[in-house]
C-alpha cells in the first residue's frame, strides 16, 4: 500500500505503483500524478480498512509529509507510535542510551536559545531541530566563539523554512544539542520483515565538502561500501529494530562510523526510505526496485548483485540553491551544462526551484578510482548554473 505526498513523486515509483496496481490512499498527490482513475486509488475510508485488515500489513510513503495523516486516520495499526518514537530526536536518544553511554545529548527549546552557555556543552557538538529532515537547521559548533553565528543563522533558518513542512516532518519549537561524531557518515535504506529481521536495500557513502559541512549533497554507492559494511550495519539496526519492536516497517537511517569502528545511529526516518527521489538511485546501482522487495519481502543477492557492480560508484548529487540566493529572483537553470559535468550521467531530474530550494537531483556513474566529478560540484555553490535577475 502507498501514501504519495509532496515534495516530490518520481516517474519510477509511479510506474512501480502502476505495474503493481497497488492500493494507494486517494489523495491529491495521488490524483494528480495516477489521474483519477487509475485502478489501486483507495478513497480514505477504504484505505483505512484494507490497512486494518491483514496481518503483515506494508505501507510505504515516499514523503514523511504523510506522517500527520497516519497519526489520525491509522491508529489501529501501530504505526503512529512507531514514528513518533523516531521522528523525535530526543525520545529515540533514550530508546538507544546505553546503546553508547557516553553519547551526550541533550533537548533544548527553541526559545530558550538565547539562554544556552555554549562553554556547558562539550565540544564539538551538533545541534538541530529535535523533528527534522533533510538538513534543515542542522549546524556544527567547535568552539564557544562560533555560538552567536550559529544562533544566529539558526534564527533565520526559523524564519525562512518553518511553513514548508508539517510540524511532524519539521518542528522548529525544540531543538536537540548532541555531541558530534568524528567519522564516516552512512545512510541506510531497510526494512523491518515480518520475523523483524533488517533486510537492507542499500548503503550510500555521504560526501562531505569538509569538516563543517552538513549538507545533503552527494550520496555514493558501491560494491565496495555494501560488502565493507552490509553485515554490520544488518547486526546494529537489528538491535534498534528488537528494542523498538518494528515489524514490516520501512527507514532510512543515517548512521555515523568513528575511527575506532563504533557505530552510532543519527537518527532513523520512518515509512520512507531516502528522501526525495534519492531512494531510486538503488535500482541504478544494482537493477533491483527497492519499493518493490519492501511490499514483497524479498532479500538482495548481494553476492550475485555486486559481481556486476564491481569497479563503479554510482551516485547522486543534490542541486541545492545556496542559502543567500532568492529563488524568486532566479530566472533560468542551465541544465545542459550542469548534466554535462558529468562523463557517464544515468539520469537528470528537474525540480521547480520556484517551490523548492532545490533545482536538480542528477543521478551519475563514475570509476571507483575517480571521484573528481562528484567531489568538484560538492565544493561548488552551483550558481554558476542559475541565471538571477539583476545580474
Amino acid at each position: 500500500m502507498f501514501i504519495l505526498e509532496a515534495p516530490y513523486v518520481s516517474n519510477f515509483l509511479k510506474q512501480t505503483i502502476l505495474e503493481r496496481q497497488a492500493p494507494v490512499l486517494a489523495n491529491a498527490m495521488a490524483i494528480k500524478h495516477l489521474g483519477c482513475d487509475t485502478p489501486g486509488l483507495c478513497p480514505t475510508e477504504t484505505f483505512v480498512r484494507k490497512a486494518g485488515t491483514g496481518d503483515n500489513l506494508r505501507i510505504y510513503s515516499n514523503s514523511e509529509n504523510a506522517i500527520d495523516w497516519i497519526g489520525t486516520n491509522l491508529q489501529q495499526t501501530g504505526l503512529p507510535e512507531k514514528i513518533a518514537l523516531f521522528k523525535d530526536k530526543i525520545r529515540f536518544r533514550e530508546l538507544i542510551r546505553d546503546m553508547d553511554p557516553d553519547y551526550f545529548f541533550r533537548g533544548v527549546p527553541f526559545e530558550e536559545l538565547d539562554s544556552i552557555d555554549p562553554s556547558d556543552i562539550p565540544k564539538p557538538f551538533i545541534i538541530k531541530p529535535a523533528v527534522g529532515f533533510f538538513s534543515l537547521g542542522v549546524h556544527k559548533v567547535d568552539t564557544n566563539a562560533d555560538w552567536p553565528g550559529t544562533l544566529a543563522a539558526i534564527k533565520n533558518e526559523v524564519s525562512r523554512i518553518q511553513s514548508q513542512y508539517p510540524d511532524q516532518v519539521l518542528s522548529l519549537d525544540r531543538f536537540i544539542m548532541e555531541k558530534c561524531i568524528e567519522g564516516k557518515e552512512f545512510a541506510v535504506d531497510v526494512y523491518f520483515g515480518n520475523d523483524g529481521r533488517p533486510v537492507i536495500l542499500n548503503i550510500l557513502g555521504h560526501l562531505f565538502a569538509s569538516a563543517h559541512d552538513v549538507s545533503d549533497r552527494v550520496y555514493l554507492t558501491s560494491a565496495t561500501i555494501i560488502r565493507t559494511w552490509l553485515d554490520r550495519f544488518t547486526s546494529y539496526l537489528d538491535e534498534i529494530g528488537t528494542r523498538a519492536g518494528l515489524t514490516n516497517f520501512p527507514a532510512h537511517v543515517e548512521l555515523r562510523v568513528d575511527e575506532n569502528g563504533h557505530i552510532i545511529a543519527i537518527e532513523v526516518n520512518p515509512m520512507r526510505f531516502a528522501g526525495w527521489c534519492v531512494a531510486d538511485l538503488t535500482f541504478y546501482a544494482y537493477g533491483f526496485n527497492p519499493y518493490s522487495y519492501y511490499l514483497d519481502g524479498q532479500k538482495p543477492d548481494w553476492e550475485t548483485i555486486l559481481k556486476k557492480r564491481e569497479g563503479k560508484v554510482v551516485g547522486v548529487v543534490v542541486a541545492d540553491v545556496a542559502a543567500n540566493v532568492d529563488c524568486s529572483t532566479i530566472t533560468r537553470v542551465d541544465y545542459e551544462a550542469f548534466t554535462a559535468r558529468f562523463t557517464k550521467p544515468l539520469e537528470l531530474r528537474r525540480i521547480d526551484v520556484h517551490e523548492y530550494p532545490v533545482f536538480a537531483f542528477l543521478f551519475a556513474e563514475v570509476p571507483e578510482d575517480d571521484l573528481s566529478e562528484f567531489k568538484a560540484l560538492l565544493h561548488s555553490d552551483l550558481n554558476e548554473f542559475l541565471t538571477i535577475k539583476g545580474e
